[in-house]
Order: structure tokens, then C-alpha cells, then sequence
């Protein structure tokens, strides 16, 4: 929503609103009444998901109204997985704007790359060609294939250059000192025995998916894809010497409902509010290549100033091209 334009074609949100949006709507998306009481029974575990996500979807529906894919005020690429073709399908709005069957709804995009398995349903939705034909769309969350996006936005844009479509028509694919890649990071666990083999020995496909409040086969699968990535990115720009252009933020220390995916009460959102403003005050971190875990870099400041510098070179950017 960031990126979809209001009536003055200005940007429908900024970020600085983000934390008012998720105070607002947050506990009525996650209402805590249904997360209480989703684990009291096994028909409430087996039965369906932990939301319904009705009121997820009339407030972007409400919200995003008609605007489509092609409307976006910057190029976007948001994955989401499609459970009846069983493969992730990537909505991006350069394609968007050349393929009307690829022209969604954005209120649609969101909608099915948020429906994460076991907390919403999943979203269905159809678009048409120009011929007519119509081309159907079953969805789950995008973290399902991508839970760190980072990887499918610097493949899309090498694919742009292959293609001779990217508008820096001199760049080459994976050239890393003309990139810049900021990585957010929603937060994870602190790193700990979560798990082990003697109480996982026991489990069934119940435990595996949902065990003392918590879903451990999800968590393995998302950490180990997120992990997997920034790995292979920060590899990347380390090898070719332009480790400055990627900026990984994430808090790894999360604990308690601070962990959680949807609890959403007004002392775990305040909570999660000033592990925020913490974070943009530690040192920079970045992937130590033996370990394969982030450690703080020295001589590189802050999270905030290292966003500073990013912004000024897109900010820089953005002056030269208009110039040319």
C-alpha cells in the first residue's frame, strides 16, 4: 500500500504510518478472542483457519478500492504461491502494464500474499487476457516460497536487463556496485533450543504443526528460507567487494509474544514498537561467511545512519535521471 497512489497521486500511505495502521487495525485483524480460544478444541486445530480474515479483507478492499497492478507509483514484485499449480507465481507492475492478465487488483495481490497457511484462508481470484480467457488465481502467503523477498527482487531486475527492458540500458546482470539492496526483516526468535530431537521424536502431524502454541514446521521452513537467502545475497555482494550496498535489518532476539505472528494486544504492539526504535540504534550487522550468522560490523555506524546513506544515494539517483 506504500506504493499505490491516492487521489493526488502522492503515495496512499508512508511509512512513518505504518505504526498507527498496524495500532489501529492490528487486534482486529488478530482478535484475541480467536487466538485464545483457536487451541481450547481439536476441532478448532484441524477444523479451519485461525482467522477467518474477513475484516483483513473489507479493510483492503476499502482501501485499495479498483486500483490494479499497472497503477502503482513505483515498480513492485510481491510473490504468493498458487496451491492448485503448486509453484509460486511473482506479480510484478512492469508486467503489469504489458499484460492484462497480469494486471490484478492490488487489493487481490495482498490479500493472497498475506493468507499465510493455518492463520487465513486462502484467497482466490480471477483475471482475464485480452482475448477473454480467463486465467484463475488460488493463493497462499508468499513466505511459502519466498519468506525473504530479497532474492526474487534482484532476479527480477537481472531479468529486466537480459531482456533489454531495464531502463538502465547499460547495466550489466548483477553488476552489485551499481545496486542497492535494503533488507527489512519482520523479526525473529532469539537464538535458542527451540526444538530438539527428544521432544520432536514423539510428534505426529499434529505436533509438527502445531505444538505448545507455537507451529514448529512453519518456523523451520520460514527461518530456513529467510536465513538461506540473506546467506546467498550477503555472499554475493561480499565476493564482489560492494558488501556496503546490502543492508540487511533484523531483530534476531525476539522473545515471548514478541515472537508471535499475531498477537496483537496494545502492550505487545508497544513492545514491538520500542524493540523497533532499539534496533535503528545498533551497529550494522552483516552475515559472517563461516558461521552463517550476522554479526555487528565495526566502522559502518547504525541501522539509522546506514539508512541515511541509502537514501541519499537514491535520492542522488533520482536527480540524475530526471536530469537525463
Amino acid at each position: 500500500m506504500l506504493t499505490a497512489p491516492g487521489e493526488d497521486n502522492r503515495p496512499l500511505y508512508a511509512a512513518k504510518n505504518i505504526t498507527s495502521f498496524y495500532l489501529e487495525h492490528g487486534p482486529k485483524i488478530f482478535p484475541e478472542r480467536r487466538r485464545k480460544n483457536f487451541f481450547s478444541t481439536i476441532s478448532n486445530v484441524l477444523g479451519g483457519p485461525k482467522y477467518d480474515g474477513k475484516y483483513l479483507k473489507s479493510l483492503i478492499q476499502g482501501l485499495l478500492g479498483n486500483l490494479t497492478l499497472n497503477r502503482t507509483l513505483t515498480n513492485v514484485v510481491i510473490p504468493a504461491f498458487d496451491i492448485k499449480r503448486l509453484q509460486p507465481i511473482i506479480f510484478n507492475s512492469k508486467e503489469a502494464k504489458s499484460d492484462v492478465s497480469k494486471n490484478a487488483l492490488l487489493s487481490d495481490v495482498c490479500l493472497g500474499t498475506s493468507a499465510a497457511p493455518t492463520y487465513f484462508p486462502p484467497h482466490y481470484f480471477e483475471t482475464t487476457d485480452a482475448q477473454g480467457n480467463i486465467k484463475t488465481h488460488d493463493l497462499v502467503d508468499g513466505g511459502v516460497a519466498a519468506n525473504n523477498p530479497t532474492l526474487v527482487a534482484i532476479t527480477h531486475i537481472s531479468r529486466e536487463i537480459l531482456l533489454g527492458s531495464f531502463e538502465l540500458v547499460d547495466m550489466e546482470p548483477m553488476n552489485t556496485s551499481r545496486m542497492v539492496v535494503l533488507s527489512l526483516g519482520s523479526g525473529i526468535a532469539k537464538l535458542e533450543e527451540k526444538y530438539n530431537v527428544k521432544n520432536a521424536t514423539d510428534w505426529g502431524l499434529l505436533g509438527w504443526m502445531y505444538n505448545a502454541g507455537a507451529t514448529p514446521l512453519l518456523d523451520i521452513f520460514g527461518d530456513a528460507s529467510s536465513d538461506m537467502v540473506d546467506i546467498h545475497v550477503s555472499t554475493l555482494f561480499q565476493s564482489l567487494r560492494n558488501e556496503k550496498n546490502y543492508l540487511r535489518i533484523q531483530e534476531d532476539t525476539l522473545s515471548g509474544d514478541a515472537s508471535s505472528l499475531d498477537i496483537a494486544t496494545t502492550k505487545n504492539m508497544q513492545t514491538l514498537i520500542q524493540i523497533g526504535d532499539s534496533l535503528l540504534k545498533k551497529s550494522v550487522s552483516r552475515v559472517n561467511l563461516e558461521t552463517g550468522r550476522p554479526v555487528p560490523v565495526q566502522g559502518e555506524g547504525t541501522n539509522e545512519e546506514a539508512l541515511t546513506r541509502f537514501a541519499k544515494i537514491l535520492s542522488d539517483e533520482r536527480k540524475l535521471r530526471q536530469l537525463n
